[in-house]
């Protein structure tokens, strides 16, 4: 399947360095390649403020008409006001869930050289990393990560899979089953929330023919957490991503206005945000948010991003009843690789991705 990674270079421009080693031999201070400006450092009265995120039951999408169409408004106010939302009573089982966060946990405490062996390269970012852009001396962040394809089946290889723990494979199979059918269902919530036929959304990302992938995040202990960031500031670049984040460690922040707001996971809670591509095709009706991770001196975290993303080179623009004489398409069309390929050129730097899309006026 040709596509145009091609562009990409074939490796990394500097020697990749391993956090996780880092944070084993940093005792009080950091290097200087992981201090952020001052500018996007953490703020330590951080979380003075008590939001979270709105978190929202999905049973009730099931239950009577009144009750349906409550849960609803909360979905829709949720992706206009926030972008961001945590839900509960998803139908994905707790146990599933520890399970797959578990797993990747012993993964990342195996030896290096167990680990060394999926080293990734910027070519198909799939694998073992450490650093998510490829501009030679940028600031880096404070983890280590893994990316992998779940959809299409074209792009799945169980090579690239780790072979230890054991369960590795199969715990991700199911984990990644009950989430493209989970986000099938959001879809759906989406979709008629935007006043659309409950297809609309689904198919416009391609239909049964979607992408799917997985970016398991390792942010080890870091001695000074307030002079760098576990992954900077970014709106993710997909379609929607449902993270299942630590429940004992928070680290995620949502910009909300001029804060950020530190989410306070809910055990057994996923949290859903809205990416780059849905803005595109709500016509911005929804919004995908900025959005970082913070890191934490005495704990490390574990997390496990999904990616509900379109079919790679179809092009995606804002739905055409979305788009009318007063509210006009406010984005050119553009495949989700080409889109994909230009933000690997660059790394995370906050919403300028998207909004350099917007259509010239």
């Amino acid at each position: 399947m040709m596509n145009n990674n091609n562009n990409s270079p074939q490796d990394w421009p500097e020697p990749i360095v391993r956090v996780q080693s880092l944070s084993e031999r940093c005792r009080d201070s950091i290097p200087e390649r992981y201090i952020k400006p001052l500018s996007d450092r953490p703020c330590s009265e951080a979380d003075a403020d008590d939001a979270n995120i709105p978190i929202i039951d999905l049973s009730g999408l099931y239950g009577e008409p009144d009750e349906r169409s409550s849960t609803l408004k909360l979905i829709s106010e949720a992706c206009k006001e926030w972008g961001f939302f945590q839900i509960i009573n998803h139908g994905v089982s707790p146990q599933l869930m520890d399970m797959a966060r578990q797993t990747w946990r012993q993964f990342f405490h195996m030896p290096l050289e167990v680990k060394q062996q999926y080293a990734n390269s910027p070519k198909t970012y799939e694998g073992y990393g450490s650093r998510l852009g490829i501009q030679k001396g940028a600031i880096l962040d404070w983890s280590d990560y893994y990316y992998l394809h779940y959809l299409p089946l074209s792009l799945k290889d169980y090579n690239k899979w780790p072979a230890q723990p054991s369960s590795c494979r199969e715990v991700f199979d199911e984990y990644g089953r009950e989430l493209v059918k989970l986000c099938g269902r959001l879809m759906k919530v989406l979709s008629i929330n935007l006043g659309l036929e409950e297809d609309v959304v689904q198919k416009s990302l391609g239909g049964e023919d979607i992408g799917a992938c997985m970016r398991v995040n390792f942010y080890p202990k870091c001695p000074r957490p307030e002079l760098t960031l576990g992954l900077s500031s970014h709106s993710d670049p997909g379609g929607m991503t449902v993270l299942l984040s630590d429940d004992q460690v928070a680290g995620l922040q949502v910009r909300k206005g001029d804060n950020w707001i530190t989410v306070k996971p809910v055990p057994h809670a996923f949290i859903v945000n809205i990416g780059d591509q849905i803005q595109v095709l709500s016509n911005a009706n929804y919004k995908s948010v900025e959005h970082r991770v913070i890191v934490n001196s005495n704990k490390e975290r574990v997390s496990l991003a999904f990616f509900y993303n379109p079919k790679s080179n179809i092009p995606i623009e804002p739905i055409k009843e979305l788009v009318k004489p007063d509210k006009p398409a406010l984005y050119t069309a553009m495949t989700f690789d080409e889109y994909r390929l230009f933000i690997r050129l660059r790394g995370p730097c906050g919403k300028s991705h998207v909004e350099s899309l917007k259509s010239p006026r």
